[in-house]
C-alpha cells in the first residue's frame, strides 16, 4: 500500500483528494498540509511514497520544496497538482524532479490515473503535454548523450545491455578485462548511474543499445 501526502492550502482540496484516494484499497493518504514548510519535518517522521503538491504554497512554494525533498528524499514520487497552465509549468517541473503534473480542472478518474502512473514509476503528463515532452526532452538528451559517449564505450553498452559479462567483452573487443571494467565505470559516471540494471535501463530509455 502506497503512502501519499497531501499538500495543499485549501483543505477542501485536501479532503477532497483523500477522499478519492482512499477508496483505492491500493492507497492510503496518511497526511495531509496546508503549507510547503510542513513537509519537512512530516517526511522525517512519517514513511511517505508519494506526495501530491500544489505549486503555490504559503511561506515555501511547491518547486523550491519538490527540489529540497528530491535532494534529500530520492526515492519520493511527486504529482504536481496545479491550477497553474501546464503548457508554462508542467515540464519545468518535471526537470525539477517531479514525477508528474495534473492540472486541477481534471477529474477523479484522472487523478487515480495520475497516480497509478507515477506509483509505477513512471512518468504523468497530460496527452498534449506528454507528446511534447517526449518529443523535445527524449530527442535532445539522447543526442546528448550519443555525443558524450565514445565509440568504445557505445560498444561496450549495447554488450553490457545483451547480459555479456566482462571477460566475454573484452574477448569480443580484443581488449583486457581491466579495460573492460574502466569503460563501464565511466558509462556508471555519464549516465548517472552506480550498478549494472539502472544502466541497461537508462540506456533502454534513451535508445543507445
Amino acid at each position: 500500500m502506497a503512502k501519499i501526502l497531501l499538500v495543499d492550502s485549501h483543505p477542501v482540496v485536501r479532503e477532497g483528494l483523500k477522499q478519492t484516494l482512499n477508496k483505492n484499497p491500493e492507497y492510503q493518504v496518511v497526511g495531509d498540509l496546508g503549507s510547503g514548510v510542513e513537509i519537512f519535518e512530516f517526511i522525517r517522521e512519517n514513511d511517505v511514497d508519494i506526495i501530491i503538491s500544489e505549486i503555490d504554497l504559503p511561506e515555501l512554494n511547491g518547486i523550491t520544496a519538490l527540489r529540497a525533498i528530491k535532494k534529500e528524499h530520492k526515492t519520493i514520487k511527486i504529482l504536481m497538482f496545479s491550477h497553474q497552465p501546464e503548457e508554462i509549468y508542467a515540464i519545468s517541473t518535471l526537470k525539477a524532479g517531479a514525477s508528474g503534473y495534473l492540472s486541477k480542472n481534471a477529474n477523479t478518474a484522472k487523478i487515480v490515473e495520475a497516480v497509478d502512473t507515477i506509483n509505477q514509476g513512471k512518468v504523468y503528463l497530460s496527452e498534449k503535454m506528454d507528446k511534447h515532452y517526449r518529443y523535445t526532452d527524449t530527442a535532445k538528451s539522447r543526442a546528448r548523450l550519443f555525443k558524450r559517449l565514445s565509440t568504445r564505450e557505445t560498444e561496450v553498452l549495447k554488450l553490457l545491455s545483451i547480459g555479456k559479462k566482462n571477460k566475454h567483452i573484452a574477448t569480443e573487443l580484443d581488449i583486457n578485462e581491466k579495460t573492460v571494467s574502466t569503460y563501464k565505470a565511466r558509462l556508471f559516471k555519464k549516465l548517472n548511474v552506480d550498478n549494472i540494471i539502472d544502466l541497461v535501463h537508462q540506456a533502454k530509455h534513451h535508445d543507445l543499445t
